[in-house]
């Protein structure tokens, strides 16, 4: 076996958009630390940070309805849509930040503007949806959003969605034309690619299979090549686990007490995509729907705008379905090697309070392929079968986690797991991830650097002006950095 004496000072273990976002700030904040990427597939952001395995939507919640909760007496919270919303503008800062400094290239390469609009029918979801855009309009984040009740608006805004609907069908819909759609793949291998150009090392085909503490505190890192089996033991000062689903077992494997009790859930995802120039001319804009009941977030239909290396597709979905791979490339026995002692009683629990959940993945699983379309026509009634195939998006795993009253409870969103003396963390979640990665990754920095914080705010505030404020406190500051980064990111 052999070995690499001299440790770095950070691994990133995948390489996919957190390692990639968490290694351009440090090399940023310390441009003299060395830092290693491994990712086990031949290139980097191939599994949930790939253009085809995400929705692309950049989570701003202008559209998601399921980040705003309607409360039993009628009104509409939408605290958890500006919580989003404001990660969401610091990701943004950030982009514009590297693209200002030339560490990023042509904007349109990742990012494009593309309005976001929620779409309901029935009586009750065009209430709600009222309600919502009430709750919303006045807000400084969400400034600018329109609602129509009327179908020649709404044509308008998106013509696929009306022909073929009927007329005396209630109808509602929001439009912010300030929404993008963003190719996360393309994001992820640019920021590593300018990782390495700053001497960053990235080696694929490398799969990290174990992690152990040193006792002088360095990590050793197990480590395979796909290719010949090669063996080769690294040692590292600091360890990010941003392996997707992939994180939970080597956060299991490397002993610390915090990743105890964790366990997974994963769901996969399936989409209807079309290329045809016609009917991509006919729909520009992310159009969000209501989740049917016992459905998870993740699962709320939209029919999308992508665009995907400079050219424009259509996408309808998702499709939830099951496999108990962790990831798309991954083993079938990626759950049940998952199980530990520690993490029983929360999955049982999780199954047990969940088993709406579970009839709503069997129908789905079963659905015929008529049954699928018959959903896209919900949304776009003159959709032609022909038109549109079928491709298979990322694994999403869901957190599951101790609970002392339920015993356990089924998280969604992300989860950031450190150890006590912060020279190991690891992200486990999915959505809305990929577009909230760097108010992620600086708070993890926070918990596992909080020595060297002092001495980085200074830079963090040049990368992200906002920094350690609430845009939603402060109306002037929320409208002056939304046109800053919109024009830094050539979105306007």
């Amino acid at each position: 076996m052999s070995s690499a004496s001299a440790p770095i000072d950070v691994a990133l273990i995948g390489g996919g958009i957190m390692s990639a976002t968490l290694g351009a700030i440090i090399q940023q904040l310390e441009p003299d630390w060395t830092i290693r990427i491994f990712e086990r597939l031949p290139d980097v952001a191939q599994e949930s940070s790939n253009a085809w395995n995400n929705a692309g939507t950049g989570h701003s919640a202008l559209c998601e309805l399921n980040y705003t909760k309607e409360l039993p007496d009628g009104t509409v919270d939408i605290s958890q849509a500006v919580k989003i919303n404001e990660q969401f503008q610091v990701s943004r800062q950030f982009w514009a930040h590297l693209v200002g400094k030339g560490l990023l290239p042509d904007p349109e390469a990742f990012i494009n503007p593309v309005p976001h609009m929620s779409f309901v029918w029935g009586e009750e979801n065009v209430k709600f949806l009222r309600r919502r855009y009430e709750a919303m309009k006045d807000h400084p984040l969400f400034d600018g959003m329109e609602y129509s009740e009327d179908p020649a608006v709404i044509y308008e805004w998106a013509p696929a969605l009306l022909p073929g609907r009927k007329k005396d069908q209630p109808i509602a819909a929001t439009r912010s034309i300030e929404g993008t759609d963003i190719d996360f793949g393309a994001l992820t291998r640019n920021l590593i690619d300018n990782l390495v150009a700053g001497g960053a090392e990235l080696h694929t085909e490398r799969k990290v299979t174990g992690l152990k503490r040193q006792k002088n505190g360095v990590w050793r890192l197990n480590t395979r090549h796909i290719v010949g089996g090669t063996p080769t033991t690294e040692y590292a000062r600091f360890v990010f686990v941003g392996a997707g689903g992939g994180a939970l077992s080597l956060l299991q494997s490397s002993g610390i007490p915090e990743a105890r009790g964790f366990g997974g859930f994963p769901v996969s995802g399936q989409f209807l995509r079309t290329d045809d120039p016609e009917i991509v001319a006919s729909h520009l804009a992310k159009v969000y729907g209501k989740a049917a009941v016992g459905a998870p977030p993740m699962s709320v239909p939209h029919l999308d705008t992508r665009v995907v290396d400079g050219k424009p597709s259509l996408m309808f979905g998702p499709y939830a379905g099951f496999t108990p791979k962790f990831l798309k490339y991954g083993s079938w026995f990626d759950l049940p090697f998952s199980i530990r002692p520690g993490n029983i009683i929360p999955m049982l629990a999780v199954f047990k309070d969940n088993l709406d959940l579970t009839w709503y993945l069997i129908t789905q699983v079963l659905a015929s392929k008529h049954t699928k379309f018959m959903a896209l026509r919900e949304f776009m009634p003159d959709a032609r079968p022909g038109k549109w195939r079928q491709i298979t998006a990322g694994q999403r795993v869901q957190v599951i986690k101790k609970d002392t009253k339920k015993g356990g409870i089924l998280q969604f969103g992300t989860e950031v797991v450190t150890g006590a003396d912060g020279t190991i963390a690891g992200l486990l979640g999915a959505s809305p991830g990929a577009s909230t990665a760097v108010p992620i990754m600086l708070d993890l920095l926070s918990r596992c650097f909080p020595n060297q914080l002092p001495k980085w705010e200074g830079t963090i505030q040049q990368m992200v002006p906002s920094y350690g404020l609430k845009l939603s406190d402060d109306p002037k500051l929320a409208v002056k950095t939304l046109e800053t980064t919109a024009k830094a990111l050539e979105l306007v």
